[in-house]
């Protein structure tokens, strides 16, 4: 470790957290870094990782939340900025709800030495996170009950966020697969029950149970999306989901795109999310440049952010439905997503991915008529919820398949880091756009739905009241639209304003090299959350002073949601899976990145 950074007595509210870890510990046993995101960072010998994180998790006001964790190959970083010399990080995102706070605990190691003990035994969802740093970068968790790869197949050899990995399908060896390979990988794939603890018997050797794959192309598992189920007749006795074959290596692909031309490959995390994933990032970048924008530019982002939060619920709930046996809704509600698609294509000139928000502002201002084309929509939906409120919510067949099913309560929830309206569903008020408001969200009126059984049902019913919700957002949207610009008077936006950029050859070549080169973010860390379609999503960002990001993170709320599926669904029957599943909220694309 490092000397210590030298940290000022008087401290934030946001810094509590070091002066209880302080008087714990001692100072000594600590090195402060400073973010630009201000989430209290600190490193801690690995020696003392586990005393720290149970402490934090028993604290008064606990940190209750393990909302992320990952590593990075520091192994090529310049600026270092005071930290520790190290090869790797290994970093713990924790979140407490009483304290609306956040810490951040990180470990240094060497790359002859990448080990480190398991976290699973003081949050749960630390299972698949510590398989996705062992899976992408080499990383062991000693005494993980199942330390193997999560996103990639089982065969694939290398760990590719490491940097001296190829970042290119160029850059590898021509790929050949013959019979011979493609059998072993065949082979790979086959469940065997005997990996997961699992008995292939009753305990008496009298009945065999049943082993069944759901996915990953069944219509229910909403996309490429696989689990394995232990079953005794219709009861589930425990469950395997599997992800990664929609793994499209988002986090790598971020370290060879500029800071600009990274946007549009956010539109298709959550694909369903448009511009919504746009906002993340987008923030987090502007905390690196140090941009703060119009309020024009964050009014337009808050209206368009909300219009998809609806066109995603509306598909949520209308196959949420369809799931259950409910085959008319869908229909209804698909026509109400291309309404609300016509407007969000004529303000942005496109449909699902528009790819629309910049550094720094948005990519063109609010076109002539817009206006108009907005209110007839928040004038026209209201009537169509309500009628959903009688005609689904209130059906017979979706009460029977959905009320007291996949129930869990608030501390489950927490503990497996759900967020979004599967949180709130159990009682617990926290959106992030109340409790931590971004982009002007602290300028609307609007009212945030929990509420308190946590079923299946109510999941359903908390997404349609936040359309009605996002309704009111949208409208205060209209009537207080600011005027200004709709980009920021800052050198490090991306593209420049339009009206710098003809005046003369010196204009047109800063333009020409921000866009097609990108611009240099100064060295540092940020970190955005939001309240997403389905749930938290951030961007954990780290510049090396360079026109591309040195480590993009991905934190997104349905890797979460999935792996908390077997403590949820295990002692019930295979209909009961099915609305789960359905009433979880997630895309594969969310999940895989």
């Amino acid at each position: 470790m490092t000397e210590n950074v030298t940290i000022s007595p008087v401290l934030g509210a946001e810094h509590e957290v070091v002066r209880e870890l302080h008087t714990q510990f001692g100072a000594d046993a600590f090195v402060f870094q400073t973010t630009l995101d201000n989430v209290p960072t600190l490193w801690v010998p690995r020696d003392k990782l586990i005393d720290v994180l149970t402490f934090l998790r028993k604290v008064p006001r606990p940190f209750v939340m393990l909302y992320d964790l990952s590593a990075t190959d520091e192994r090529l970083r310049q600026n270092r900025l005071g930290m520790p010399v190290e090869d790797f990080t290994v970093f713990y995102h924790l979140v407490s709800i009483d304290r609306n706070s956040d810490v951040r605990i990180k470990v240094a190691l060497k790359l002859d030495d990448l080990k480190l003990p398991t976290a699973t035994g003081i949050w749960p969802n630390a299972n698949w996170y510590e398989r996705e740093a062992w899976d992408l970068f080499g990383v062991v968790f000693e005494g993980h009950p199942h330390l193997s790869r999560i996103l990639l197949p089982p065969k694939w050899e290398g760990h590719p966020l490491r940097k001296d990995y190829p970042a290119r399908a160029t850059e590898f060896d021509p790929f050949k697969l013959d019979a011979a390979k493609q059998d072993l990988e065949q082979e790979a794939l086959l469940f065997n029950p005997e990996e997961w603890g699992m008995k292939r018997s009753n305990k008496d050797n009298t009945e065999d149970f049943m082993f069944l794959n759901l996915g990953p192309n069944h219509p229910s598992a909403h996309g490429a999306f696989r689990i394995v189920l232990q079953l005794d007749g219709e009861e589930i006795l425990d469950c395997v989901p599997d992800i990664g074959y929609h793994h499209r290596g988002a986090e790598k692909m971020a370290e060879r795109q500029s800071w600009h031309s990274f946007i549009p490959y956010t539109d298709r995390i959550d694909y369903l999310g448009g511009v919504m994933n746009n906002l993340p990032y987008v923030l987090a970048v502007e905390k690196l440049a140090g941009i703060e924008v119009p309020d024009r530019v964050k009014t337009i982002r808050v209206m368009l952010a909300e219009f998809f939060r609806i066109t995603s619920h509306l598909l949520y709930l209308g196959t949420y439905i369809q799931d259950v046996g409910g085959m008319s809704p869908v229909f209804f509600m698909f026509t109400d997503r291309m309404k609300a698609y016509d407007v969000i294509e004529a303000i942005t000139g496109f449909r699902m991915h528009p790819a629309w928000y910049r550094i720094g502002g948005v990519a063109h201002d609010l076109p002539k008529g817009w206006d108009r084309l907005v209110r007839e929509f928040v004038e026209w939906l209201p009537a169509r919820l309500k009628e959903y409120e009688k005609a689904a919510l209130q059906n017979s067949i979706l009460v029977a398949r959905s009320v007291d099913v996949a129930q869990y309560n608030k501390d489950q929830a927490l503990a497996w880091g759900v967020t979004g309206p599967g949180l709130r569903a159990t009682g617990v008020d926290f959106d992030l756009r109340k409790a931590r408001p971004y982009s002007g969200y602290e300028n609307f009126e609007f009212d945030v739905p929990v509420g308190q059984h946590g079923d299946a049902y109510e999941r359903a019913v908390l997404r349609l009241e936040e359309m009605h919700q996002s309704v009111r957002i949208i409208k205060q949207c209209l009537e207080n639209m600011p005027a200004g610009p709709y980009k920021a008077d800052h050198p490090l936006t991306c593209p420049p304003p339009k009206e710098r950029t003809l005046q003369d050859i010196e204009t047109l070549i800063t333009h020409f090299l921000s866009v097609s080169w990108g611009p240099i973010m100064p060295a540092g860390e940020s970190c955005q959350m939001i309240e997403a379609t389905k749930g938290i999503n951030s961007y954990y960002l780290t510049s090396d002073a360079s026109t591309m990001s040195y480590r993009t993170r991905i934190r997104t709320p349905s890797f979460a949601h999935l792996q908390q599926i077997p403590s949820v669904i295990n002692g019930s029957m295979i209909p009961d899976l099915i609305a789960y599943l359905g009433s979880i909220d997630f895309v594969m694309a969310d999940v895989d990145r």
